[in-house]
């Protein structure tokens, strides 16, 4: 084993961890070199301990190191009014209102509660367009169920939280919101012919891409016209559209590696070579360490049989350096608390009710 090549290997992902501080696992990750962390429910306590988290991760880096979030609005936010943050709605009450100015604020919203806690990429908007009513896992995540309005008010947002110097993240591409299942805990098909996909699921994506979005997150869902096999996330004809008819040349990133849809019908050994060689540039892979640490030997051992090219691991270590540009230094915790819920965030969520909408689908 070669340092530089683990390091490298070890580069393209971004990994969670249990507990409110960083814990010897995953700080023995970051001393490995993964790219970044991202946070959940579980390691949130409050405001001025997230700033103090990803402090702490930032300085045993001593290096641009990315921490990240869920904090889409409605069901799934990590962090919540009890945290000490401004809690929005889902998507769908903003998609209502048509209002592309008011989806810039709730951007710039999102993205400057964000920085004001360490945090600097935010895995939203979800710009998968809400065509199945049945659909178990997007829903009110949504914009809304027409592809024009989805792309506009979903670049609004990305133009919002990127205001504010926060990565923002299109998923789940090529789209997840026509399907009857939770990729969480199954492996969704769908039989969509090319013209469809063009025309509904990737036109929010190209929107996007036009808006200058920081990254786009891959869908664990079959499209049995372009690969009856794969999922997108492990499919080089899909991850070509991304490329190709949506023009987006950033880092592609893989929804996390250790959802039911992937685990459960592909083995590591196989899902980790084929994301990276098809065009996945970031892993994430968001609770097991020994996984975790799995998954970068996996890689490094692709790349030293030639099964993932070097150009290849290049290309996408390339892409990640310019994702790691969104990496800020350590936030100041003690200044976190007074950047928060501050009245214009407050009356801005006032025009956009709470409701209560359910289960989080991505909380395990």
């Amino acid at each position: 084993m070669t340092a530089p090549l683990d390091a490298a290997c070890a580069g393209l992902l971004c990994v969670g961890f249990d507990g409110t501080s960083p814990s010897p696992e995953v700080l023995e990750l970051v001393r490995r070199g993964v790219a970044g962390v991202i946070l959940f429910a579980r390691n949130v306590e409050s405001a001025e301990q997230v700033a103090e988290l990803s402090a702490a991760l930032k300085r045993a880096a001593g290096r641009p190191l990315l921490i990240s979030v869920d904090q889409e609005g409605g069901r799934v936010a990590r962090l919540r009014a009890r945290h000490g943050f401004t809690e929005l709605p889902p998507m769908r009450i903003l998609g209502e209102t048509g209002d592309e100015q008011l989806a810039f604020q709730v951007g710039a919203l999102l993205g400057a509660e964000l920085r004001a806690v360490g945090i600097d990429q935010d895995y939203a908007p979800v710009v998968d367009v809400d065509t199945n009513p049945k659909n178990p896992v997007i829903g009110d995540r949504s914009l809304g169920r027409d592809p024009e309005e989805v792309g506009r008010l979903g670049a609004a947002l990305v133009r919002g939280i990127q205001s504010a110097g926060v990565a923002a993240c299109a998923k789940h591409f090529p789209g997840h919101g026509d399907t009857s299942q939770d990729s969480h805990v199954d492996l969704p098909r769908l039989p969509h012919s090319l013209s469809r996909l063009e025309a509904v699921e990737l036109a929010p994506f190209r929107a996007l891409a036009r808006a200058g979005v920081a990254s786009v997150m891959t869908a664990h869902v079959i499209f049995e016209a372009l690969d009856p096999h794969r999922p997108a996330t492990l499919s080089p004809p899909v991850m070509d559209l991304l490329r190709g008819s949506c023009g987006f040349d950033g880092p592609a990133l893989s929804d996390d590696l250790e959802m039911a849809a992937v685990a459960s019908h592909y083995p590591l050994e196989e899902v980790v070579p084929g994301a990276v060689a098809a065009g996945v540039d970031g892993l994430l892979v968001c609770h097991r360490a020994d996984v975790q640490s799995r998954v970068i030997d996996l890689l490094r051992q692709a790349v030293e049989r030639g099964g993932v090219a070097r150009d290849r691991l290049a290309e996408a270590r390339r892409r990640m350096a310019r994702l790691l540009s969104w990496a800020a230094p350590p936030a100041d915790p003690a200044l976190a608390r007074a950047r928060l819920r501050l009245p214009a965030s407050l009356a801005l969520a006032a025009r956009l009710p709470v409701r209560e909408t359910g289960r989080d689908p991505t909380a395990a």
